[in-house]
């Protein structure tokens, strides 16, 4: 089956490298996590315009192994928000570094939420009734 990668640029793309590793030498879900945490954030950023922070993570599953050397984009789009919240989708891709085909790791929905500068929730842009 041919998957092919969202229309969008990612907003992040990196290399797994080999201090990323687990002893079977793929990559730590928890590396491929913080890269889409990271990638998540800087969209909830330019959403809430300022500082925000993860609240949750929801139905994260790891469908192939990252491998030292691949590319993996990650791509990032708002699906919702609330008065102060924002949920945001990711899907992690990979592609061999000498290669030319992608194939989706991984994806999740991340939720956000806006802070003001004591670190306190606050209202969305736009949404400060």
């Amino acid at each position: 089956m041919t998957q092919t990668p969202p229309e969008a640029e990612p907003v992040i793309r990196t290399i797994a490298m080999p201090a990323d590793t687990n002893p079977s030498g793929d990559i730590f879900g928890g590396w491929l996590m913080a890269q889409m945490d990271l990638a998540a954030g800087n969209l909830a950023g330019r959403i809430a315009r300022g500082r925000s922070a993860t609240v949750a993570v929801d139905g994260m599953a790891f469908l192939k192994p990252v491998k030292v050397g691949d590319e993996v984009s990650l791509y990032a789009h708002l699906e919702g928000t609330g008065r102060t919240s924002m949920r945001i989708h990711v899907e992690a891709w990979r592609r061999p570094r000498y290669g030319t085909e992608s194939e989706k790791v991984t994806d999740a929905t991340f939720t956000f939420v806006a802070l003001d500068e004591a670190g306190r929730s606050r209202a969305l842009p736009g949404d400060e009734k």
